[in-house]
């Protein structure tokens, strides 16, 4: 198996770690990163892979307001109900916000609300699959991976 390749940039979220495998990009990691939220062996830096400059062009991009849908291939590891969540969280439009019980139902599977939330809790590509834009019901802003001082940054930089 091929090694992954990972890059640290620099964001207005502070630093991120990239992480591409030879032709997608599996993951986008906080600096905070909780220990066995995200399991990536074999990681081996790479300052010169071509993807991992097109990953953080495209999310420079995103913290200067010049864009606001990502182009990059993605590739996802994780169970057929957690790929279900991350792909109904990806259509989550740009500036737009979304229930956590929105998911549940939107997945089929309405009473499953906590299990969203889990999954959610999983997403390995950050901002990208953009789960910062999930909320609770009432509107406050619940559990995020890179804390909810970050949440409220992308957020506000959507609105």
């Amino acid at each position: 198996m091929k090694k992954l390749k990972y890059k640290i940039i620099q964001t207005a979220v502070g630093s991120l770690k990239i992480v591409v495998n030879n032709k997608a990009l599996v993951a986008v990691l906080w600096d905070n990163e909780r220990v066995g939220r995200v399991n990536l062996n074999d990681l081996e830096e790479d300052e010169n892979d071509e993807l991992l400059k097109e990953v953080e062009k495209q999310l420079k991009e995103y913290f200067s307001c010049k864009r606001n849908i990502f182009d990059l291939p993605l590739e996802t590891m994780g169970t057929p109900f957690q790929k279900a969540v991350w792909e109904m969280i990806y259509q989550i439009p740009y500036g737009s916000i979304c229930a956590y019980k929105d998911i549940a139902q939107n997945v089929g599977k309405p009473l499953a609300v906590r299990a969203v939330g889990t999954a959610i809790g999983r997403n390995p590509i950050s901002i990208i699959i953009p789960c910062h834009r999930v909320i609770a019901s009432n509107g406050s802003l619940a559990g995020f991976a890179g804390g909810l001082v970050r949440k409220k940054i992308l957020l506000d930089l959507e609105r």
